[in-house]
């Protein structure tokens, strides 16, 4: 067993998210959202490179000497999988590794809404899952994944760098890609998937312009495609798809863009009230009638009235799914405001805030009576 095993096993058990192994400091783990450093002793950057390179194979160490950098899945026997990342740097190599949760939580389990339900009994258009590093697109994805793998017998498959969940035999037929081993680039595996009769496509993660595209077109073809994006909320993510295009390409992108979209759900995790968990927030944009034409008439900016008034169809602005966390006290002032833009929806919890932290008046100063 190598080493790391025993700290990815305690990492585990303290339902951490990541162990993070670095030159200079001890193991350390994340904890809903917090770095947290363990009472072991510093690693020197020999150590750190020894402990790293036990867990690689002999065609990853060469990845990782070619690259300086290297993104794999590690499966510990009986513990579970792990996402690494391991990097060179000036002190050194350090290494990061996501905890992968044995079994795939459902979406129900998750917290989804039934809009995103019904947005998977689409069988062609575009689902966008956005949100920063670290917020669970991956395990939302994977979610969608074994939804539909439940449910409908459909060919489903996906390209993803590296592969996290493995998914069960179940009523879908799921083949599984994995960059750089099983597929050249996320391009290549695409260009062929369109002659390998899915009916659902999975993208890991819209890297670049020839991805984008490709994936808008299978949209377009009669393909239900699935992909994440590293973006901040619905309106910015139909911002940076159209923007990762040349000028002369974005209006045929507006146009396919606003026909095959179905829905961008912008993800949050925040560190709930008691420390023990994280509580999710969502952002949900459908792509009606509506978001089509503001799409093609490039009036983008106006997606957040179409979110506002969307409501009674299913739509959710992320600052008030925050409010709610908060008003349900399942999330702090204090962190809701850190993840919030709008704060004067908070304005009535802001008011509390400053009376209960107001110095109390000094006796008698208020009462003439007391006066001398």
């Amino acid at each position: 067993m190598a080493v790391l095993d025993q700290v990815f096993k305690i990492a585990v058990n303290l339902k951490a998210s990541d162990v993070h192994v670095v030159p200079g400091e001890p193991f350390m783990i994340r904890h809903c959202s917090r770095l947290v450093k363990s009472n072991s002793p510093a690693l020197s950057a020999e150590k750190t490179s020894e402990l790293i390179d036990e867990l690689l194979t002999e065609e990853q160490r060469q990845l990782l000497r070619a690259n300086l950098q290297l993104d794999f899945a590690l499966e510990v026997e009986g513990l579970g999988r792990f996402r690494g990342s391991v990097m060179m740097h000036n002190n050194g190599l350090s290494g990061v590794f996501r905890i992968i949760p044995v079994r795939i939580p459902t979406l129900a389990e998750l917290g989804m809404p039934e809009v995103v339900f019904r947005a998977l009994d689409n069988h062609q258009g575009l689902i966008l899952v956005t949100g920063a590093t670290g917020q669970g697109k991956s395990t939302t994805l994977a979610a969608m994944v074994d939804h539909i793998n439940t449910h409908r017998a459909q060919h489903v498959l996906t390209v993803e760098d590296p592969i996290e969940f493995i998914h069960p035999i179940r009523k879908a037929v799921i083949n599984q890609r994995q960059h750089n081993r099983d597929t050249l680039s996320y391009g290549n595996a695409l260009k062929s998937a369109l002659r390998e009769d899915p009916d659902v496509i999975v993208i890991g993660e819209l890297r670049d312009t020839e991805t984008m595209s490709l994936a808008i077109s299978a949209a377009e073809t009669g393909h239900l495609v699935i992909a994440t994006l590293a973006t901040s909320s619905a309106p910015k993510t139909i911002d940076r798809v159209i923007d990762s295009f040349p000028p002369g390409e974005q209006g045929q992108i507006r146009a396919m863009l606003s026909e095959s979209l179905k829905m961008v759900l912008t993800q949050r995790l925040i560190p709930c009230i008691k420390g023990n968990k994280m509580e999710l927030a969502l952002e949900i944009l459908l792509g009606n009638l509506s978001v089509a034409n503001l799409i093609r008439d490039s009036k983008t900016f106006q997606l957040s009235s179409v979110l506002q008034m969307g409501k009674g169809q299913g739509m959710r602005i992320m600052d008030e799914s925050i409010l709610e966390l908060l008003e349900a006290e399942k999330i702090s002032l204090e962190d809701a405001l850190a993840n919030a833009g709008n704060h004067s929806l908070f304005g009535k919890y802001l008011n509390q805030n400053k009376e209960t932290q107001a110095p109390a008046a000094a006796p008698g100063l208020n009462n003439p009576r007391t006066r001398p």
